[in-house]
């Protein structure tokens, strides 16, 4: 497990700054002041205060200080923050956004401390998101990703399954009328993925300038195929149905396995006298989870990575710093402090800490085989064409998979590639 090297990266700091004196920032080599965003409350406290703390202890005259932000800030104001004067020193962004702000010039490159940072314990699916054009931008921050929740009174005498041919199986087997083996509503493209993922296929891989997607190759085509048997033959979700609210029908009775967030837990548990309530005497009762598995036993399916990554500004007055609280960010005792609360953490090792439950584990374990979607600005083109999801409600409508397929690739490339 990677300890703390802030030390060194402080004292590097501190050399760098005192060859070059004054930072944009008015701050000297005796000291000054960083700022570190965070998205939300999700970060908790104890993790703020360590990273404050450390960050001071180890940067003597300096002093760091964490605000708090929204996903809307995200999204509407952060831009203009990072490219004026007085802009943060380091950032957390969603992954998906992660590439779109690179590519602007936003983020710093950091490809050279990946090895100082704890590169080869990041969670994959993370890091990826945070490589762009062959360049690191981001480390991984926290992570959330989808699991399979069951409920025993349902599942009965039904083992679990150990490969993903097992699982569609079973719940094609636990399907009724009135009930789904497998809750797969047509629009639900994140849960789709791993069968794409999990068979050799891929969403767009980039050759040079070059986008090519990847739904019609070969593994696309089988993984398409094996979910479009979950739909017809396992499921009675909508064909055109979205994955809002995954817990109405898991708590209704409707469903033997439900692959949703991690966090769907606390709405399936939720108290029958909350404004939403769930099913704590029921169906939550005895809930459950696994991730998802491969097609081999003892593999798990590659799973939609969703979480945050932190990245140093590219206008930060003071980017060394800025570099020395990301690997306090990074580091073990950090890590562990995000998972005792329940995140998922960026870095493997840290999982160890997280709490001893079953769907806390399940997480871990299925982020571990986690990926991304293509790290490009025009994804979010994609993604707002909504073409995915119609090309997934026509396959669970019964059309042609391969034709389906091929469709869905060339409206994916004339966008990556126009």
């Amino acid at each position: 497990m990677r300890k703390l090297g802030i030390v060194a990266l402080g004292a590097a700091a501190a050399l760098t700054l005192a060859g070059c004196g004054t930072g944009g920032g008015g701050e000297s080599a005796d000291g000054g002041e960083i700022t570190v965003w965070v998205v939300g409350t999700d970060t908790p406290d104890d993790a703020r205060t360590y990273l404050k703390d450390t960050f001071e202890a180890e940067n003597e005259g300096w002093t760091l200080t964490v605000e708090e932000k929204t996903w809307a800030d995200v999204s509407d104001t952060y831009a203009a923050a990072l490219q004026s004067n007085d802009s943060p020193d380091v950032v957390e962004v969603g992954n998906t956004q992660t590439a779109s702000f690179a590519d602007q010039g936003l983020f710093l490159p950091i490809t050279d401390l990946r090895d100082d940072l704890g590169g080869d314990d990041f969670l994959p699916g993370l890091e990826e998101s945070a490589t762009y054009d062959g360049e690191l931008y981001a480390v991984p921050y926290y992570a959330g990703g989808r699991i399979v929740f069951y409920s025993q009174q349902v599942l009965g005498d039904t083992p679990l399954p150990t490969t993903l041919d097992e699982y569609v199986a079973a719940g094609k087997a636990l399907k009724t009328d009135t009930r789904s083996g497998i809750w797969a509503p047509g629009r639900d493209w994140y849960n789709a993925l791993p069968y794409v993922w999990a068979h050799g296929g891929f969403i767009a891989e980039q050759d040079g300038d070059e986008w090519t997607a990847g739904f019609s190759s070969e593994g696309g085509i089988e993984g398409l195929t094996q979910l479009q048997d979950v739909y017809l033959t396992a499921s009675i979700a909508a064909k055109d149905g979205d994955e809002t609210d995954p817990q109405v029908p898991f708590c209704a009775g409707e469903t033997a396995f439900l692959s949703a967030p991690a966090w769907v837990q606390w709405s399936i548990t939720a108290p029958a006298d909350a404004e939403a309530p769930g099913c704590p005497d029921t169906f939550g009762s005895d809930l459950g989870a696994f991730p998802l598995p491969g097609l081999e036993a003892g593999e798990t399916a590659p799973i939609f990575a969703g979480g945050s990554n932190m990245a140093v500004a590219t206008k930060s007055a003071n980017p060394e710093q800025a570099k020395a609280a990301l690997a306090i960010i990074t580091s073990s005792e950090y890590q562990e402090i995000m998972a005792e609360n329940g995140l998922t953490p960026g870095i493997i090792s840290a999982a160890a800490a997280l709490p001893d439950t079953e769907i806390a584990k399940a997480q871990a374990t299925a982020l571990e085989n986690s990926k991304v979607t293509p790290t490009t600005p025009k994804w979010a083109e994609v993604e707002a064409a909504q073409i995915i999801q119609e090309a997934l409600v026509k396959i669970a409508q019964g059309g042609d998979v391969a034709t389906i397929a091929a469709e869905l690739d060339a409206q994916i490339e004339e966008i990556l590639n126009g």
